[in-house]
């Protein structure tokens, strides 16, 4: 396997069971049943699928476990799930069941130990730490939990070190300003992110076209693009993307 190809990973937001998609986290709309959207994405060439619980947190409940249960039975490639996860046993439960690596961002910024314990437990290639970033003035973002709804002041690069330093294995970036609305990653904070630590970062949040998951790859130095809509109204083929990636002189995976 060739470690410096860059992964395309489809992400199912699910809400009430449902895959669903929205635009700056809000507007939902439905996207199908989330082990078939799975199975599908599976099929048609994902590097890896990430299964994000979105009203976990807020509505202060735990991570949906049956349905990753269904969805890890049907997928043969890396499952990255998050959402509701706030201490070790959630993390020891979702990989039980199938699971290979979980993101968690609330629970981590309110309690930043989380990440270290995570990681010693389990290994710091299972600790994905999720940062929803919003702009706050030139050059500055913030880093906002529950959903999106709530601004914890946090200044995103400094966390993204923290996060780094405290044994993550992965940083998944969100850029919240850019989430949903198919115009492009925000490739300036990626890149900012990726130049402060030595861990992938996956850029997520604002994927219309196969040029802009070009350029979060050549702009943003991402290891790996994230997006949802595109990809579950069959907007782009996974394969077709692949094609063009690698004309562009982009290493992914066959």
């Amino acid at each position: 396997m060739d470690y410096f190809a860059k992964r395309i990973i489809p992400c199912l937001d699910v809400d009430n069971g449902r895959v669903v998609k929205g635009v700056n986290f809000v507007g939902l709309r439905d996207a199908g049943d989330p082990v078939e959207v799975a199975y599908r994405y599976n099929e048609e060439g994902a590097d890896e699928i990430t299964f994000l619980d979105i009203g976990a947190t807020h509505e202060g409940r735990d991570t949906i476990v049956d349905v990753v249960k269904q969805v890890a039975k049907e997928v043969f490639i890396p499952l990255t799930v998050g959402g509701g996860i706030r201490e070790l046993p959630d993390i020891y439960n979702l990989l039980n069941v199938g699971c290979d690596k979980v993101s968690i961002n609330s629970a981590a910024i309110k309690r930043p130990d989380f990440i270290e314990e995570g990681a010693k437990r389990f290994g710091s290639q299972c600790i994905v730490v999720a940062i929803d970033a919003k702009q706050v003035s030139t050059n500055k973002w913030n880093i906002f939990t529950h959903g999106g709804r709530n601004d914890t002041g946090i200044d995103a690069l400094e966390w993204a070190k923290e996060a780094y330093n405290r044994g993550a294995g992965e940083l998944l970036v969100t850029s919240m300003d850019a989430d949903g609305t198919k115009a492009g990653f925000d490739n300036t904070l990626n890149k900012k992110i990726s130049g402060l630590v030595n861990i992938p970062v996956i850029a997520s949040g604002g994927a219309g076209t196969m040029k802009h998951i070009e350029e979060a790859f050549t702009l943003g130095n991402a290891d790996a693009a994230l997006a949802a809509s595109i990809f579950h109204f069959k907007e782009i083929d996974i394969l077709d993307l692949k094609e063009y990636l690698r004309s562009k002189k982009i290493p992914v995976r066959v």
